[in-house]
């Protein structure tokens, strides 16, 4: 019932000690390790979930050089959030350059919740990472799809591949930057899990 074990390491969270110690204990029962790090400042966090060989690091505004590094050893997913950027008017913009210069993977979500992130849409988070962080439509598809089930640990889905689960939304739009150009709007036509097609 346990997919994965996450922690918010910030200076008004829980520091690099306090996580190192919730992280060898995700490691001894066996489970991955993800972590919402350095929104705020660089506190470390994820060349920390680096370290662990975690699936992602979320927000990384502050991610220092050597966290980028650290990221890009591991495989570990930047998932950026720009919900929260846009709703709490941050500035510092991730180590995009660094990101893409390393081959970090970049992830889009909405970091959905009720205090900094009351974002429910993965296509506005997708627009909102095009306008603030300055995402190619391409690059916010793929954060959004393909790099996304990665952070997820979920190898089995996030591309239309023969084999690989078939999870997929069909799309009014002429293009796929559309998807990333549209403020709001029903542009989806059908939406389809595990094969099956659903009506909601």
């Amino acid at each position: 019932m346990v997919d994965a074990v996450d922690a918010f390491c910030e200076r008004i969270g829980f520091d690099a000690a306090q996580t190192g110690r919730v992280f060898e204990a995700a490691r001894a029962l066996g489970l991955p390790v993800k972590l919402h790090a350095d929104q705020l400042s660089d506190g470390g966090g994820a060349a920390l979930v680096a370290e662990f060989d975690g699936l992602s690091a979320d927000h990384v505004e502050h991610t220092s050089p050597d966290g980028v590094r650290a990221m890009a050893r591991a495989g570990t997913v930047a998932v950026l959030l720009p919900g929260a950027f846009h709703v709490l008017r941050e500035t510092k913009l991730p180590p995009l350059e660094e990101f893409r210069a390393l081959g970090v993977p970049m992830a889009v979500a909405t970091d959905c919740n009720p205090g900094t992130s009351p974002l429910q849409s993965l296509r506005l988070a997708m627009s909102l990472a095009c306008t603030h962080f300055r995402l190619t439509p391409e690059e916010a598809l793929r954060g959004a799809t393909v790099n996304g089930a990665r952070a997820l640990g979920l190898a089995d889905r996030g591309r239309l591949q023969a084999g690989l689960r078939a999870d997929f939304v069909l799309w009014e739009i002429d293009q796929p930057a559309e998807l990333a150009y549209w403020l709001g709007g029903a542009l989806r036509a059908g939406s389809w899990i595990g094969g099956r097609q659903i009506t909601a």
